[in-house]
């Protein structure tokens, strides 16, 4: 059949000639080393699985194992049996194969340009599988070994997790013996040995020689100096602020009917059939919470994300991963916003003003317009992609004051809040991006801001219930005039900021108010900050319990400040969660989720205080370097197991030695600015 097929082509005018060409070339010569070959099969076998267990994290639709792994040794085996063969007529029908992936690359690639790497990495596993069916040189070899280490690479940019770790340690090991018999192939020290059995017994010494290279001792040692010397070098390098080339991972598009989207109904699992907000209770949730009166909250979702919460309900939440996110800077994940205070929780009261925004067919990005010229403190661009692990509400986390949205949906919407909702719930495996525009936090000048509000603020942050107003208010003053006595200041605080800072730190300190673990229902009449601050109607009979949840910290301070004019709002949202620095994710749980305190200043715009004890007082600045994260995060780990003064001379120590290399790379580098007699004079 072969000659059959090769007399056809003889006789076509260009691949005849092409045929007569390749016959005509000197036969290559080919790698007899059975050994070499089956290493180099597993290390693309293993580069193989690396990039299937990394799109796993983030998408099912890649099982490239299963086909890809089986052909590439059916392929390495048929290769071995022809490698002195020329097989023209197998290299015209991979040659064929190879031009229809292509074809079928470039059609995917078309419509998956926001994240091209599984595209490629795809593609790249194809040329390989039809690559392994033509591997009888030594070069040949090396370019599957290349392309490994290239799938590799393509499975560490989308890995999300640390089980990436064993598949790298697993192709460290077999590259290892794979390029000293590489070598030892280039060298041709294998053919000698095999070829020449006469003078085998004169070459002992060389031969026990090269044996002991591949002993299992001697490899495993050196696979641990190159993993240690590996850790050591990804701990100091520097994490640099990612994302300088502006292609922002995005998940595929989502066809859903948009056209009856007003970005007025959020879907929270966790509430019974009235949480979507709109009145529909067809389509409602499936959880425990409602949104009035005693109850059990659901242990999967977090009840605060809904258009009325309540907090009369008593429980816990099971922890659970619900998103990954990649950030140029750590922060609050901000949710949620509310502006009506209910006596038992709160609701948004100008849900029915959310509209919603569109983005061009060609492009992902959604432009959030707020008012640039409104505020007068300086920004900075903050760079966020999330990825969903399970499932959440319909409204989009993002870093505050988003101004660039990239979703895979054709709308979206924002209320007058600033909260930015879906047209339907995110779902595991969605993958956003958000450019946020983050304000600076300076206290001085936070501190002169003045009392001069907008209409549009004090009209709805500063509503608080009248049965109560006058109580809290009274309650609120007793608290700030406690400072001048406890500080011996005659100086009154007139300041809203240094208000709300004192009344922040009030709450998380004063030893009054407890972090209860499962405290008393309200009962029918009840206000949630009336009961926080001087007892629970239900408190057992000769105890009175004050305090509450977390979150109640956040609702009382955020009615005090407005008990004495000062604007606020409840925010709901995620703490930073736990950062990975193998992965560079920050790991965020159900459990992350908690609700704040924004006040405004008037021409600064809004700000988080956190009364939660144990939390940071302020949400995580982004002036806090992370450039060398890795090590930091390390030496925490380190730290926790010294004793206090061990860790302290140790911190004075390093730091002083690294004070010292950095003064001595920032004065090289200085002399350059100098022209060539500072660089000579830095080389002498």
């Amino acid at each position: 059949m072969s000659n059959f097929f090769g007399w056809e082509v003889r006789n076509l005018p260009i691949l005849g000639l092409l045929w007569r060409e390749i016959e005509a070339a000197p036969k290559p010569v080919p790698e007899n080393s059975i050994l070499l070959r089956v290493m180099v099969q597993a290390l693309v076998i293993v580069g193989i699985i690396a990039v299937d267990v990394a799109a796993g994290v983030a998408t099912d639709e890649l099982p490239l194992t299963v086909w890809a792994a089986p052909l590439s040794i059916i392929g390495a085996i048929w290769s071995w049996y022809n490698r002195y063969k020329r097989n023209i007529p197998a290299k015209f029908c991979l040659a064929i194969g190879m031009l229809l992936a292509l074809a079928d690359f470039l059609g995917r690639l078309v419509t998956e340009l926001s994240d091209t790497r599984l595209v490629l990495g795809e593609f790249l596993i194809q040329l390989q599988v039809l690559h392994s069916f033509d591997l009888p040189r030594r070069k040949d070899l090396g370019y599957s070994m290349t392309i490994g280490l290239i799938l590799l690479g393509v499975a560490g940019t989308i890995s999300q997790t640390l089980t990436y770790g064993p598949v790298l340690l697993l192709f460290i090991a077999i590259a290892i013996p794979c390029l000293i018999l590489d070598y030892r192939s280039r060298l041709g020290l294998e053919s000698r040995i095999i070829g020449k059995t006469s003078e085998v017994k004169k070459k002992r010494k060389k031969i026990s020689l090269l044996n002991a290279t591949l002993s299992p001792k001697r490899l495993t040692i050196l696979l641990l100096v190159i993993i240690g010397l590996g850790l050591g070098i990804f701990a100091l390098l520097p994490r640099l602020p990612g994302y300088q080339v502006r292609t922002f991972p995005v998940s595929a598009p989502i066809n859903f009917d948009v056209e009856n989207f007003d970005g007025r109904t959020i879907t929270n699992p966790g509430y019974i059939s009235q949480g979507r907000g709109d009145g529909d209770d067809s389509d409602g949730g499936s959880g425990t919470n409602q949104e009035s009166g005693p109850g059990t909250l659901d242990n999967t979702y977090y009840y605060g994300f809904n258009t009325k919460i309540n907090q009369n309900l008593r429980g816990q939440l099971i922890p659970q991963v619900v998103m990954r996110v990649r950030s140029q800077a750590e922060g609050f994940w901000r949710v949620l916003a509310f502006d009506k205070y209910t006596g038992e929780g709160w609701e948004i009261s100008r849900n029915d003003n959310a509209f919603t925004l569109n983005r061009p067919r060609w492009s992902y990005q959604f432009y959030v317009n707020w008012p640039r010229n409104r505020f007068e403190n300086e920004t900075r661009e903050v760079i966020q992609s999330y990825t969903i692990v399970s499932q959440l509400p319909n409204l989009i986390p993002a870093l505050y004051q988003a101004r660039e949205v990239y979703f895979p949906t054709e709308k979206i919407a924002i209320d007058p809040d600033g909260n930015l909702r879906s047209p339907l719930e995110l779902r595991e495996g969605l993958t956003y991006t958000v450019i946020s525009h983050v304000p600076y936090r300076n206290q001085d000048i936070l501190s002169k801001a003045g009392k001069n509000y907008p209409e549009s603020i004090s009209k709805y942050y500063l509503q608080i219930p009248p049965e109560i107003a006058e109580k809290v208010r009274q309650k609120t003053a007793e608290i700030l005039a406690s400072k001048n006595k406890v500080a011996k200041e005659s100086k009154p605080i007139t300041s809203p900021y240094q208000k709300a800072l004192f009344l922040a730190q009030y709450l998380k300190q004063n030893p009054n108010y407890k972090l209860q673990k499962e405290p008393p229902f309200f009962v029918e009449g009840e206000d949630l900050v009336s009961a926080f601050l001087f007892g629970y109607q239900n408190s057992p009979e000769g105890e009175k319990i004050i305090g509450g949840y977390g979150d109640h910290f956040s609702t009382v301070l955020t009615i005090m400040l407005r008990s004495i004019g000062i604007p606020a709002r409840l925010v709901a949202g995620y703490s930073p969660g736990e950062f990975n620095p193998f992965t560079g994710l920050y790991v965020v749980k159900n459990t992350d989720a908690y609700m704040t305190t924004e006040v405004y200043f008037p021409g600064y715009g809004w700000f988080a205080f956190n009364p939660i004890p144990g939390m940071p007082l302020t949400p995580p600045s982004i002036e806090k370097n992370q450039t060398f994260s890795a090590l930091m995060t390390f030496w925490q780990w380190v730290a926790g197991w010294l004793p206090s003064p061990v860790t302290g001379f140790l911190e004075r120590f390093i730091g002083g030695i690294f004070r010292w290399v950095l003064g001595i790379i920032s004065w090289f580098f200085a002399l350059f600015s100098q022209g060539w007699q500072g660089i000579f004079t830095g080389l002498i």
